[in-house]
């Protein structure tokens, strides 16, 4: 287990944060874990949540039920994943433009997604 203290300095907070990890303690130095540790969540805020909030607007839910939280962002990812597949001309902005008076036709691509992965199964 890895301990990160952090202290912010626009807004004086400190925090203790642990991680955990599959390599031991010693494998690399402090300055090398903390590095790894932010590329880490940095790339997941990237990847993630930043492409979340910046398409589908998602940090002004309203919404504070945790599980329709966990729902919406799973429904978000999979549609991120899916949307440049079916249109590969087109930017995330003009997707989202083009789909956004057909909500029925985002719950289409996912469930036509769900039907081919779940013959590929069988």
């Amino acid at each position: 287990m890895i301990v990160v203290r952090c202290t912010r300095t626009a807004v004086t907070t400190d925090e203790v944060r642990y991680c955990l990890s599959s390599a031991e303690p010693t494998a690399h130095p402090p300055t090398q874990w903390l590095a790894l540790i932010q590329g880490h969540w940095a790339g997941v805020e990237i990847r993630n949540h930043w492409r979340r909030d910046a398409i589908w607007g998602e940090d002004r839910s309203r919404t504070r039920n945790p599980n329709a939280l966990a729902n919406l962002a799973l429904l978000r990812s999979a549609l991120l994943a899916l949307l440049p597949d079916h249109f590969p001309d087109l930017s995330l902005p003009q997707i989202k433009e083009r789909l956004h008076s057909h909500p029925s036709a985002c719950h289409r691509l996912l469930r036509k997604k769900m039907t081919s992965k779940q013959k590929t199964l069988a």
